[in-house]
């Protein structure tokens, strides 16, 4: 079970490689917020359609969750609206280099405090090494 997860995981990190390769394009021809409200819209409508077919909605109690449980919603225009900017500038994979830097740094940050609920996970010389290989990957690609 656990290498299925690995794989939809390593899935998902491609398809957002394709997506930062098809929002930078979009993003100079019809402006960088026009193109991340096309990609929510299309996304919500996609997902409400699954939703309406597939699985049982259970908003009420969505809402009553704490609401900065809900903050991850703001994060993720903020990241296309990035993503959508930089993928023109300095390539797909310099952009998905450093977001995989930033991702990698947060998380430890994230494990070693125990951040948002998740377990403690201490910061050891492998995970250092980890983020200074990035780095170094940032360095050669640049």
């Amino acid at each position: 079970m656990q290498i299925m997860v690995y794989l939809l995981v390593l899935a998902a990190g491609m398809g957002l490689s394709i997506e930062a390769g098809l929002l930078g394009p979009l993003g100079e021809l019809v402006g960088h917020f026009s193109a991340t409200l096309a990609i929510f819209m299309i996304g919500s409508i996609l997902l409400s359609l699954i939703m309406i077919f597939f699985a049982k909605p259970n908003l009420p109690e969505l809402f009553k969750q704490p609401k900065w449980l809900l903050t991850g919603g703001v994060l993720g225009p903020v990241y296309v609206v990035f993503l959508t900017i930089a993928t023109p500038i300095i390539g797909v994979g310099m952009t998905m280099t450093s977001v995989l830097l930033g991702q990698i740094g947060m998380s430890l940050v994230i494990d070693h405090y125990g951040l948002l609920g998740s377990e403690k996970r201490g910061i050891d010389p492998y995970r250092i090494l980890a983020v200074v290989m990035i780095v170094v990957a940032l360095w050669l690609l640049s």
